[in-house]
């Protein structure tokens, strides 16, 4: 074997030496900490999907001739273990999440180089989700984002013949009173949604740039809409089967409800998208 390649796989070792050594306590920490809470659940998913598509482009990552870039990646990489150290000293959870991003832009620039940054620079992006955010803004954003909620479900269900009533987040049909929680209808929530959209958009790779656009940007009112499909099935749960069913295996269940009515509208509203791009095209005399 060539000393160059001897060199390039013992810095790879080193680098996977160093991250697992850094990441690998933070993780073993999120996994009985925040997320094992509803708001955080996403955040294995996320990591592993990250790590999964980073297995997938491997092969172009690992063919691309390129170059380092050290003068950008030193910095990126000490201001990101700066930032580790700092979130793990202080128990800063979101410090330590984010830090994980410079660190590994930092160390694909020394070890490889700007074009092979490019190859996989999506799931690199993708772990930006895993990162908390700040309590006051979650909580001063999340309160409007649950009166929405709260209120779209109370009229649709009402509209449906339910004796259902509202006041503020508290919804209130036949005997039972539910309180929308943050991880019904709160900002993670909605995050955890967004990065659904975003992988499915990664995933599918449409050629039409509008199409993509259009997809992107109506992923925040289907995460919204998504949101509304969790709350109005907790509570129809709790109306025909009980306070307990509401809340025990069910309510896990809501949770999968959440994901699967958003994946499901994300792929409609893609369809519909592809049939008016092909009657465009049509009516322009061009080929769907």
């Amino acid at each position: 074997m060539p000393t160059h390649d001897i060199r390039a796989y013992a810095s790879w070792l080193i680098a996977l030496g160093g991250l697992c050594f850094m990441y690998v306590p933070m993780v073993t920490d999120f996994s009985a900490g925040i997320w094992a809470t509803e708001e955080q659940v996403h955040g294995p998913m996320v990591l592993a999907i990250s790590v999964w598509l980073i297995y997938r482009k491997w092969p172009a990552f690992a063919s691309n001739d390129d170059r380092p870039v050290p003068a950008l990646g030193w910095p990126l990489l000490a201001g990101g273990c700066v930032l580790y150290i700092l979130g793990r000293s202080q128990g800063f959870e979101g410090a330590q999440a984010l830090s994980l991003l410079p660190v590994l832009i930092g160390t694909v620039l020394l070890l490889r180089g700007a074009n092979s940054l490019k190859q996989i620079w999506f799931p690199v992006f993708f772990l930006f989700f895993l990162v908390p955010l700040p309590g006051p803004l979650v909580e001063s954003l999340t309160m409007p984002m649950k009166i929405a909620v709260s209120y779209v479900a109370e009229n649709a269900l009402f509209a449906l013949g339910y004796p259902i009533a509202r006041a503020g987040v508290i919804l209130q049909i036949g005997q039972y009173k539910l309180l929308v929680a943050d991880a019904c209808a709160g900002l993670q929530t909605l995050l955890a949604l967004e990065s659904l959209g975003l992988l499915y958009l990664n995933v599918v790779r449409h050629t039409s740039l509008m199409r993509n656009i259009t997809l992107a940007v109506l992923i925040v009112p289907i995460s919204f809409t998504a949101n509304v499909i969790r709350v109005m099935v907790l509570t129809l749960i709790t109306y025909h089967f009980g306070d307990e069913a509401g809340q025990g295996f069910l309510h896990g269940f809501a949770g999968m409800v959440l994901f699967l009515s958003a994946l499901l509208i994300i792929i409609s509203v893609d369809a519909l998208l592809r049939v008016m791009t092909g009657r465009r095209k049509v009516v322009a005399g061009v080929p769907a």
